[in-house]
């Protein structure tokens, strides 16, 4: 019993050690990712999407991703304006192709990708995600009837509330004159400050949660139970098992938005392949809390029918992704993330997270001299 009493704090402590230095690891690419989101906020309007996003044809799909992709990360928010936006009028497809592609084709995503497990990552993030798209669409077209669309209809209309609904209604852009001119004004740099608070506030407890579950992981499981799990003795039927379970794990972890990421590099270094890797990320949609919110907007058989196509669409594109990128020689050979060798020392991260944490200051003053805060506490009061 001593031994386990000494174990246990001292067990905590590294694992608590490991989180703190993935967060450091990953501090300026937070900063960066969320500043590039807020700077495109900023001058995309959300008002307009309704109107661009009619019916599920290529062109509206294709506007929803790049919607998607200017967007914020948060999870919840983007749930939330997806409801919003099919509320107005959007074409139900298209809405969710947006939600998709919001969690899934954001800069601060592929930014810390990068920098924790590898550039290929973030490449095949960006490849799949249409092809998870291209399948969502199909089965869409195929499966949702007109009667569960209707369903779905009228349980949005009720407005049952979620989270980050104040967040998802919030538009600050600045839609009128040149692009730099918007970004550069006082109302434009206003608004990048807002956004940019107002997007850490609202996925603080998934990066959070993220770090802190990635860094026990990391230290409490052993490396032969992950490779157990992942069934590294088998490599072809591991091909097929890791985007299959992908998702799964993701379910469970009650981890979204950005917050994933860090996991996604256990999962990594554990011996998931590079498709389970992928699926894994794909599937912050399908997190429990999340599930139950698309129970409360649109009814429960809608929100089982998002749960079978969103995973059958995010396994299916991850298992493709598996293979064009085995057979481009893209996979990397070393199942090793910075995650596991995360520590802080006086290196070019610490340079750049002194350097993007005093910009982070600058947009920070600029957000309390300019009614961020009672603009935030109204955001959570929508929300609550």
């Amino acid at each position: 019993m001593a031994l386990l009493a000494i174990n246990i704090p001292a067990a905590i402590g590294h694992a608590l050690a490991m989180a703190f230095a993935m967060f450091w690891e990953i501090l300026w690419a937070l900063i960066l990712g969320f500043g590039l989101s807020a700077v495109v906020q900023a001058v995309v309007s959300k008002a307009e999407m309704s109107r661009l996003l009619p019916d599920d044809s290529a062109k509206s799909i294709t506007k929803a991703c790049a919607l998607g992709a200017a967007s914020s990360s948060c999870s919840y928010a983007a749930v939330a304006l997806t409801r919003s936006i099919f509320k107005k009028g959007a074409n139900f497809t298209s809405a969710i192709a947006f939600q998709m592609a919001s969690t899934n084709m954001v800069a601060e995503l592929s930014i810390i990708l990068a920098v924790l497990v590898g550039w290929q990552f973030t490449v095949a993030e960006f490849a799949g995600a249409p092809v998870m798209v291209f399948f969502l669409v199909i089965l869409f077209r195929n499966f949702l009837s007109r009667d569960l669309l209707e369903q779905a209809k009228r349980q949005a209309e009720r407005g049952v509330q979620g989270r980050m609904e104040g967040h998802a209604e919030m538009d600050m852009s600045v839609t009128e004159g040149p692009l730099l001119k918007r970004i550069l004004s006082e109302k434009g740099r206003t608004a990048i400050s807002h956004y940019f608070v107002m997007d850490w506030a609202a996925v603080w407890m998934d990066i959070a949660g993220g770090l802190l579950i990635a860094g026990a992981l990391s230290v409490w499981v052993p490396e032969k139970a992950w490779q157990a799990f992942f069934l590294t003795s088998h490599p072809l039927l591991a091909k097929f098992w890791g985007p299959l379970v992908g998702p799964v794990v993701a379910t469970l972890s009650f981890v979204c938005s950005v917050g994933n990421v860090p996991l996604a590099a256990v999962l990594w270094s554990g011996g998931s392949t590079f498709g389970g890797v992928i699926a894994f990320l794909y599937a912050d949609l399908l997190i429990i809390p999340i599930l139950n919110i698309y129970r409360k907007y649109y009814g429960m058989k809608m929100s089982a029918f998002l749960l079978v196509t969103m995973y059958l669409s995010m396994a299916g594109a991850a298992l493709i992704i598996e293979f064009v990128f085995q057979a481009l020689h893209l996979v990397p050979h070393s199942h090793h993330a910075q995650i596991v060798s995360a520590s802080i020392r006086l290196n070019y991260t610490t340079i750049l997270n002194i350097i993007f944490l005093t910009l982070a200051g600058m947009l920070l003053v600029r957000f309390f001299r300019t009614g961020g805060p009672r603009m935030l506490r109204m955001m959570n009061k929508k929300a609550a």
